[in-house]
């Protein structure tokens, strides 16, 4: 149910998260292709302050996650599974398609009863997204999960370090 409270409908003035609050950090940012204050369009990009450039070394720790064995082991199985079950379960589909298009003959046969061949394979279709699924999730929990959180520890650790040395 829709409250009016949350649209911000009849509140008195601005206050934490309603429009115009002065301490949301939207407030006073200008959307692109809007004019500021010389005529000319803003930019997309807003300049860097110097919050942005501390957090810049913050993006070199990315990176250097990034260029990682570790990270680069993460993907690689990621790469293995997902590219393989894409590809086998496209074709699958594809090959659906082609014949439920091109054998309307064999798809029309009778299997049992008012149930035929093209009945069967759409079940299949729904069957297969499932199990690729119950794969995908199990392959991540086995393989990728606990590599994944000790890179994202060691991030944190490296963001926290460096938080306290400024």
């Amino acid at each position: 149910m829709h409250d009016a409270r949350d649209a911000g409908v009849g509140q008195a003035g601005p206050g934490p998260g309603r429009p115009g609050d002065p301490r949301d950090p939207w407030y006073d940012a200008l959307a692109s292709g809007e004019l500021d204050g010389t005529g000319a369009p803003a930019s997309v990009v807003p300049p860097r302050g110097p919050a942005e450039r501390r957090s810049a070394s913050a993006a070199d720790i990315y990176l250097e996650v990034q260029r990682s064995e570790d990270f680069q082991e993460v993907r690689g199985r990621y790469r293995r599974f997902a590219f393989p079950a894409v590809a086998l379960f496209f074709t699958w589909y594809v090959a659906y398609v082609v014949t439920a298009t091109a054998a309307p003959g064999l798809m029309a046969r009778p299997v049992a009863g008012a149930v035929n061949v093209a009945m069967l394979a759409g079940l299949g279709q729904f069957l297969t997204t499932f199990l690729l699924t119950w794969a995908y999730a199990r392959h991540a929990r086995l393989r990728r999960d606990r590599a994944a959180l000790d890179l994202r520890w060691s991030v944190f650790e490296q963001t926290r370090e460096q938080g306290a040395e400024r």
